[in-house]
């Protein structure tokens, strides 16, 4: 198990990544404009102009979890520094079973949702907070108009 200071260290390594501007970006879209209903949802999405941001945040987010899976962070010291690993985890964990049967690939986001569904976060956390989110978004989309 690391120490809490060999924790902490990775987990502003992993912050910095995170404010790198192309990062911001892609980060962005995924939030805010990326809500696949379907595994066709996602892959036209991967198939799209933002492919490239789609990738690079759940990469992103299955490495840094891969940190926690293996033991190099601390799971708890994680989770009350990190929480948009759950609502990436929220927005696929529906349709990860025929993602990974799609891509013949069994493990795909294994780490993502292995920390998702730990006993720091589990899946009501991970389905409550995605559902506030949308609806945080509806409501601003619909100021909007």
């Amino acid at each position: 198990m690391p120490t809490a200071v060999e924790s902490a260290n990775l987990i502003l390594k992993l912050y910095e990544l995170r404010r790198e501007s192309t990062m911001r970006e892609a980060r962005n879209f995924f939030m805010m404009g990326f809500n696949p209903d379907s595994v066709e949802d996602y892959m036209a999405g991967m198939m799209g102009p933002n492919s490239g941001h789609i990738r690079m945040v759940i990469s992103y987010w299955e490495m840094a979890c891969s940190f926690v899976t293996s033991g190099a962070i601390d799971p708890a010291l994680f989770e009350t520094s990190a929480g948009e690993h759950i609502l990436v985890y929220g927005k696929i964990e529906g349709l990860l079973p025929k993602l990974r049967e799609m891509m013949g690939n069994p493990n795909m986001f294994n780490n993502l949702e292995h920390v998702c569904l730990s006993e720091h976060v589990g899946i009501d956390r991970v389905r409550a907070q995605t559902a506030r989110v949308k609806g945080m978004m509806a409501a601003r989309s619909a100021a909007s108009k």
